[in-house]
């Protein structure tokens, strides 16, 4: 899913300002658009895009979806802030103080609030900033410009940092945003940012859109972000409905595809006569070697494993969402280990995985482990391209018609989720000898 954002500059009350944009849109098949200063404060009434439909805002922040397409639900969160939800992605859309340093250090400290409201849910913060996040970002002349305090860029780095943003588009090379001429100096700056969740960078491709503001069919002065996101949209009215793992059963439909295929995650279980190898390597690895006693298989499917722990006199349960396999929820919080096979990598979005992590986690005794296993990218690439598997989100329909989803997930992607869900890379863990799959080793931090 392309998503535009891009200042307007208040032009959209211009018919011909209007016809550009619509022009440039359809080019690049954009099909969300947020906007900064779309139109002047003053209109009542959201100017007509030409095959869009107007999703909510006013002439400070605004947002267009494709026509055809749900609309989003929009908020507006403070006058410089909006929250777009797409699916299971929150857009903050900004734009910060055009004039005074001050403000614009007090808004990002405000917007590091309202990052971390969110929870853990992944994140895009994009819009005009009204900033350099470097100094080589903002020039004046041919001289770093002072517009930039010092103040704001550690401020902007502390909300990175505390959000675990990336800034897609800090290359070596600034790719300067917004020029105007002040005081007969050119004034370069690239102040309008695209900042995502670091778990979310790979599968997102960002690029910088000067046409926007230097073709000659140009209609602003900003350039365009354009996002490329691992986002599939609904055609019909979305849930309001946030997932929770009693959802995993099937009985609810919060995520879905044009097609509204409703994603079943227990079709992928299998009907396994002996232990998966995943936990034969526990088992042979780390339960001895660390004095695990307490296990819990986490999403354990119809409890081959269970049964395996058990059998090396592990004090062992398993769990379930899925009513009919029959491992309901456990009371207890003290496991030793608790492990999570093949489970991530059949949820079909990064904010059901880091719940899911989450839940894995709470089960665990502080100082306990996490193990996570997944299958891995190359394996699930071969496994769409042989079998002709379609997009969904960030991975793929292994079955449209049994509404089963996969995504290889790197060990590098495990742990950057489960940084989110309070989790920590193990120190010194063992090896586990598992050729083929991906896994990661967590720790729960004593309190």
């Amino acid at each position: 899913m392309l998503l535009a954002s891009v200042n307007l500059n208040r032009r959209l009350g211009a018919n011909d300002a209007r016809s550009r944009l619509a022009s440039w849109l359809r080019k690049r098949r954009v099909q969300v658009l947020v906007a900064q200063e779309p139109f002047k404060p003053a209109d009542r009434v959201a100017p007509v895009i030409a095959g869009f439909t107007f999703a909510g805002g006013d002439g400070h922040l605004a947002a267009w979806v494709s026509e055809g397409l749900a609309a989003p639900a929009a908020l507006r969160l403070r006058p410089w802030a909006q929250r777009i939800q797409l699916d299971w992605l929150v857009i903050l859309q900004v734009h910060l103080d055009a004039h005074a340093s001050a403000s614009r250090t007090s808004q990002l400290a405000e917007l590091a609030e309202l990052a971390a409201a969110e929870d853990g849910r992944p994140l895009l913060i994009c819009g005009d900033f009204n900033l350099a996040p470097r100094a080589m970002d903002g020039l004046f002349g041919e001289e770093t410009s002072t517009f930039t305090t010092e103040g704001e860029r550690a401020m902007l780095q502390q909300l990175k940092r505390e959000a675990s943003l990336v800034d897609t588009t800090a290359d070596e090379v600034p790719a300067f945003t917004f020029e105007r001429v002040f005081a007969g100096k050119l004034s370069r700056f690239r102040c309008d940012l695209a900042l995502i969740s670091d778990h979310l960078a790979t599968a997102t491709q960002v690029s910088t859109d000067a046409s926007a503001r230097s073709a000659p069919a140009a209609f602003t002065d900003h350039s365009a972000i354009l996002i490329d996101l691992p986002v599939a949209l609904e055609e019909a009215e979305p849930d309001d409905v946030l997932f929770a793992l009693s959802d995993l059963d099937g009985s609810e439909n919060p995520f879905s595809s044009s097609t509204k295929v409703t994603v079943q995650p227990h079709k992928t279980a299998m009907s396994r006569q002996a232990p998966s190898p995943a936990s034969r390597a526990v088992t042979e690895h780390l339960t001895g070697l660390l004095g695990v006693k307490s296990v819990l298989d986490h999403g354990c499917g119809r409890g081959a494993d269970v049964v395996h722990y058990r059998s090396l006199d592990l004090d062992a349960e398993g769990f379930d969402p899925h009513e009919p396999f029959g491992w309901p929820r456990p009371d207890r919080r003290d496991f030793d280990l608790v492990t999570s096979m093949f489970v991530l990598n059949v949820l079909p979005d990064p904010w059901q995985r880091i719940q899911a992590l989450k839940d894995a986690a709470s089960f665990a005794r502080p100082g306990g482990l996490v193990v996570v296993v997944t299958r891995s990218p190359e394996e699930i690439t071969k496994a769409a391209t042989h079998g002709g598997w379609a997009r969904h989100h960030d991975g793929f329909w292994s079955s449209r018609g049994k509404g089963t989803f996969q995504r290889g997930i790197t060990a590098e992607e495990i742990t950057t989720m489960a940084r989110r869900a309070g989790l920590l890379p193990a120190d010194n863990p063992p090896a586990l000898p598992l050729p083929g799959v991906c896994h990661a080793i967590l720790a729960k931090p004593v309190a």
